[in-house]
């Protein structure tokens, strides 16, 4: 399916998100934000009258502030930048690129050092080492596609990559919901991190893929039905 891609089977019109995918991408980003600006402010003037379990967990970023730091504000960035490439007429988006690829790189990078301290142990830091090196071989695709001009190819791991790095939006629903029903559940932090990790990333792995192939079905059926 790629291939046909690369050879223009898909216009970057016709790749343009469905209605619930831009609601559910502009979603993520206002989470995103929403998300790291709270971090920092809580690296800052760490919360007096948090819950124990949000304390815990402030406790536990502000071990190591200056990595998380380094890891939420390029994040914070790319997340930003990123609209610039998913609704971009054009396949050739330069001047997010020059922002983007270097970003992504600080911000695996330092996803693979913060799974040291993964709150959920071996759960969580399993799901970051899996999906922290989709997105980097995602976005390594999308720069050699770049240097041999296949636009379209490299506008399609840039859309994979940039749709795993906000799988980590997707995990904050997810863990509310394990918040919401710890009184029913008893579980900690600790025990449902992990498991809220591999739902928000796969989620957001299987909908782009799923996303990719009903537009590949729907620009074969257009090709062998040009006047329909």
């Amino acid at each position: 399916m790629d291939a046909q891609a690369g050879k223009g089977a898909n216009s970057p019109q016709g790749q343009a998100p469905s209605r619930w995918l831009r609601m559910g991408f502009w979603a993520c980003i206002v989470i995103s934000v929403a998300v790291v600006v709270r971090r920092v402010f809580a690296l800052a003037y760490p919360p007096h009258s948090a819950s124990p379990q949000l304390a815990a967990l402030d406790a536990a970023f502000g071990s190591h502030a200056t990595l998380t730091l380094a890891h939420i504000l390029p994040a914070l960035i790319f997340v930003l930048v990123s609209p610039f490439i998913v609704f971009r007429a054009s396949a050739d988006t330069v001047w997010p690129e020059r922002l983007l690829f270097p970003l992504g790189a600080v911000v695996g990078l330092t996803a693979y050092a913060m799974s040291v301290y993964s709150v959920g142990g071996w759960v969580e830091r399993s799901a970051v080492l899996l999906f922290n090196t989709l997105f980097l071989i995602s976005l390594f695709c999308a720069y050699l596609h770049g240097r041999r001009g296949e636009l379209l190819l490299k506008r399609r791991w840039m859309i994979r990559a940039i749709a795993i790095l906000l799988g980590i939006v997707t995990t904050r629903p997810v863990m509310g919901i394990f918040f919401a029903t710890s009184r029913l559940t008893h579980l900690e932090p600790k025990q449902f991190f992990g498991i809220a990790f591999w739902i928000g990333f796969s989620i957001n792995t299987l909908v782009v893929e799923f996303w990719f192939r009903s537009r590949d079905r729907q620009a074969e059926r257009m090709a062998q039905h040009p006047g329909r």
